[in-house]
């Protein structure tokens, strides 16, 4: 048996999982045309992709979202994958998207989502290679997904026995923020809001908690909170 040649060896190993078997099939066929990969396939369960990937690691597994596989069964999947296997570059293959799937994927070990309708196979091709090494494919639509998600108010949900909010939106807020060691004139900057107003939103905090310093505050964060999704809080003005 002769040795691989250098194409073949230098040739990067990915996955397609796909809950589509015809779909599955011709997109295996068409990347396997090319030398630039070596394709392996697997069914869209959690339990069928980690035995394909104990035969043979993948460098960069391909998810197929498709009907009739649930957004969330797919996310879930794709969590529980990269749980058990970091250090496989994953890329979501998606119909369509919207904010939510955008920031629930990244978020769950995605390295890519590419959006097959709106592309070819040229593309899809560049974005495995990119993600092989090590780079990220997103869109700049999906860039200012993240970008949003980052960039807003984290907040701290605080509830009591019965599970019932004890703070408003705004306190929850101003909470969160104590707790990562932000000053009043910080949390004023970064809610745009006045340091003596801080102060009044502090004083109906350990009113309401019943407790008299920051330090208690942060302590009872940390026993007692919740930590919120910012995307929650969108808008949020009043107190």
């Amino acid at each position: 048996m002769s040795p691989p040649s250098a194409a073949a060896s230098d040739a990067i190993s990915v996955l397609v999982a796909d809950s589509n078997r015809m779909q599955a099939q011709l997109l295996t066929r068409a990347l396997r045309r090319l030398p630039d990969f070596h394709i392996t396939t697997s069914p869209l369960e959690t339990v069928a992709i980690l035995q394909a990937v104990a035969a043979a690691p993948p460098q960069v597994a391909l998810l197929s979202l498709t009907p009739p596989v649930s957004i969330s069964d797919t996310v879930m999947t794709l969590r529980s994958f990269h749980l058990s296997h970091p250090e496989v570059s994953k890329v979501l293959l998606v119909e369509s998207c919207d904010r939510e799937l955008v920031v629930n994927a990244f978020r769950s070990g995605a390295r890519g989502i590419f959006t097959i309708t709106d592309s070819n196979l040229r593309l899809l091709c560049k974005c495995l290679l990119r993600v092989a090494a090590g780079q990220i494919w997103a869109s700049t639509e999906h860039l200012n997904y993240l970008i949003d998600l980052v960039s807003e108010v984290p907040s701290l949900r605080v509830v009591n026995a019965r599970g019932r909010p004890l703070l408003t939106p705004r306190e929850e807020q101003v909470v969160a923020l104590v707790a990562e060691g932000l000053g009043n004139r910080e949390i004023a900057r970064e809610l745009n809001l006045s340091e003596h107003t801080i102060k009044k939103y502090l004083f109906r905090i350990f009113e309401k908690l019943g407790i008299s310093s920051r330090v208690e505050l942060v302590l009872y964060a940390v026993h007692n909170g919740d930590p919120r999704r910012a995307e929650w809080l969108r808008g949020v003005r009043s107190a």
